[in-house]
């Protein structure tokens, strides 16, 4: 059978399934067969390509075409058109909304141009099920470097020399940690991943899995070779179906390729990696915590040192990284720790990954360099804020990170510049948010969840971050008092210096974030009960200002609870006693006439 002249790489990533990506590969497969083109054109479902605000999209190779916003209703005239008379098809082209400039290529999309794909590197260029496509770009050379031609002490030197942080949050040097795990003298070591990504808004290291998930396995491998480990794990929740079955797929075929199993490609070098299905709880993205879970215990934390890399997982020396840092290895290993220090910060190297989500209009998955701005990842590949609103703040680093204004837009991504922020880098979720954003109900958000999935092992946390969703609650349902800001401060305080894990320890940020930045909307809550945002349920009037309202009848049509009367050339009501409160009316309104 002949090479097929055109490969279709369709987004099979967890974000193009949702929005269709199933039911347009089977028309399109049907209407390649009734063309008689199967043979000439293949479809491939890659992982994610990242640009999923729009998904479903396909990458049409070797002419480098990009299509977006694939429907099945489109199939027809795609085939007829360019696989079977090779006219591309401008309408499902990418249009640039700011110059409405239409760009057939991927390369040229504002979205792409500013990132630098490495841990990404496969993305949109292989089929994640077939272990021969990831040899085909290079896949498992650095493992096979690793372990036939490389000291253990020359991993670990590559790993210093590169720079590599762990991306799982910490930023803890990766060499300098299988280091420590390496000159420990035990016989039985373990490698872990940590894929146990539970942030609101992050889908880094599940995008990562789903698209390349043999770029983890060699990392894993060669960390294995470093420090002498003959088992290891990939800590993944259950809520990640897709990752998990491609990484099943991924170990099966590298044990029948001899790449994980006795006698890696022949050497004497023993190593296995299974996987482990955790329960979706939040404190399980802690180290010692998942380490726990592994071994069947409740997953709590436990006080550190002693650090896992001296003991960790069943007492053993154990060295546990994320699925970004792994991903990043072999590439490190093949081209040199220089190659990969040569872009980012003096001490943030490399690139890092993060998921854009909120009130942004490019959501989806970018890899940056280090050093790269805030403004330039939210603006240049993010397309700024929709509808033309004001941006308020990002969210760096989950329920453990922080919010950070508009007058710091332009901090370099950088691990110690983000902490002076009072944000961290985390594993990488940024939460965007626009004018319509209550700064004090989204630390209420953040310290809900933290309540919710606290294990209760600690009482600084247990019950420090009780106390503080209640004050904000009461702050938000128009019960708040002067005194009550000085608690939120005193009580995070607490907290950051007594908490058991790190997780506790960082609980407080979102809250003491949004008091530093936007203490003017905590005033006006507290002393004036009103919300700026107008977000606050319990502040609001719900009632239309005559002199805004332009009679439009747009809130009337809106209305879920039919509270709102309205005739032609009048101002509208509102019934209050019919009204739930739901703001449709406040969201559809675009005069800023209700109260």
């Amino acid at each position: 059978m002949n090479e097929p002249r055109t490969q279709l790489m369709l987004c099979g990533g967890s974000g193009c399934h949702s929005t269709g990506t199933r039911a347009f590969r089977e028309a399109l497969q049907k209407e390649l067969e009734s063309q008689g083109l199967v043979e000439e054109v293949k479809i491939i479902e890659t992982g994610c390509n990242g640009f999923c605000a729009v998904g479903p999209v396909m990458l049409v190779q070797p002419e480098g075409i990009f299509y977006q916003n694939l429907r099945t209703k489109h199939v027809t005239h795609l085939v007829e058109e360019h696989f079977l008379k090779g006219r591309p098809v401008p309408k499902l082209f990418y249009v640039e909304p700011a110059s409405k400039e239409t760009i057939p290529n991927m390369e040229e999309i504002p979205f792409f141009q500013h990132q630098v794909f490495w841990a990404m590197r496969n993305k949109s260029a292989l089929d994640p099920e077939v272990i021969d496509e990831y040899i085909a770009r290079d896949g498992y050379f650095g493992a096979a470097k690793a372990i036939n031609e490389m000291s253990a002490d020359q991993i670990i030197e590559e790993m210093k020399i590169s720079g590599l942080r762990g991306r799982g949050g910490a930023g803890f040097p990766t060499g300098l940690k299988w280091e420590f795990a390496s000159k420990n003298s035990s016989d039985i070591k373990y490698v872990l991943c940590n894929a146990d990504e539970g942030d609101p808004g992050a889908f880094m290291d599940r995008s990562i899995l789903e698209a390349d998930p043999h770029a983890v396995l060699e990392g894993m491998i060669i960390a294995a070779r470093a420090i002498n480990s003959h088992q290891g794990y990939i800590y993944a929740r259950t809520e990640y179906p897709l990752a998990i079955r491609r990484l099943g797929i991924a170990i099966q075929q590298a044990r029948e390729y001899g790449l994980l199993g006795k006698d890696i490609l022949g050497s004497d070098f023993d190593f296995d990696i299974d996987i482990y299905q955790g329960a979706g709880a939040f404190v399980c993205g802690e180290e010692t915590a998942l380490m726990r879970s592994i071994e069947g215990k409740r997953g709590m934390p436990r006080p550190r040192p002693p650090f896992p890399a001296l003991r960790g997982l069943w007492e053993k020396p154990t060295v546990l990284n994320n699925v970004e840092t792994f991903s990043n290895v072999s590439q490190i290993i093949l081209n040199g720790g220089q190659w990969y220090a040569s872009i980012g910060t003096e001490t943030s190297k490399g690139t890092k990954v993060f998921a854009l989500s909120g009130d942004v209009a490019n959501i989806g998955l970018v890899e940056v360099p280090m050093g790269i701005s805030l403004r330039t990842i939210i603006y240049d590949i993010g397309g700024g804020i929709p509808n033309k609103k004001k941006f308020k703040a990002v969210q760096l680093g989950g329920p453990s990170g922080g919010c950070v204004p508009e007058e710091y837009l332009d901090t370099p991504v950088d691990y110690e510049e983000i902490v002076k922020l009072g944000a961290i880098m985390g594993s990488g979720g940024m939460i965007i948010m626009d004018e319509n954003t209550c700064m004090v109900d989204m630390a209420r958000f953040f310290m809900d969840f933290i309540q919710d999935e606290s294990c209760g092992k600690c009482t600084p946390c247990r019950e420090g971050t009780r106390r503080l969703l209640q004050i904000l609650e009461n702050i938000c349902n128009g019960k708040g008092k002067a005194e009550d800001l000085v608690a939120l401060d005193q009580i995070s305080d607490v907290i950051k210096a007594s908490a058991l894990c790190g997780l506790g320890q960082t609980a407080p940020n979102p809250v003491l974030s949004t008091l530093r930045y936007f203490m003017d909307e905590y005033h006006a809550h507290v002393y004036e009960k009103k919300c700026p945002a107008k977000r606050c349920v319990a502040l609001l009037k719900f009632e239309i200002d005559p002199n805004l309202c332009t009679k439009c009848g747009i809130c009337f049509r809106n209305c879920p609870s039919n509270a709102i009367s309205w005739k032609k050339k009048e101002v509208a009501k509102i019934d209050k006693e019919k009204c739930t409160q739901c703001l449709t009316c406040y969201e559809k309104c675009k005069f800023k006439a209700i109260l």
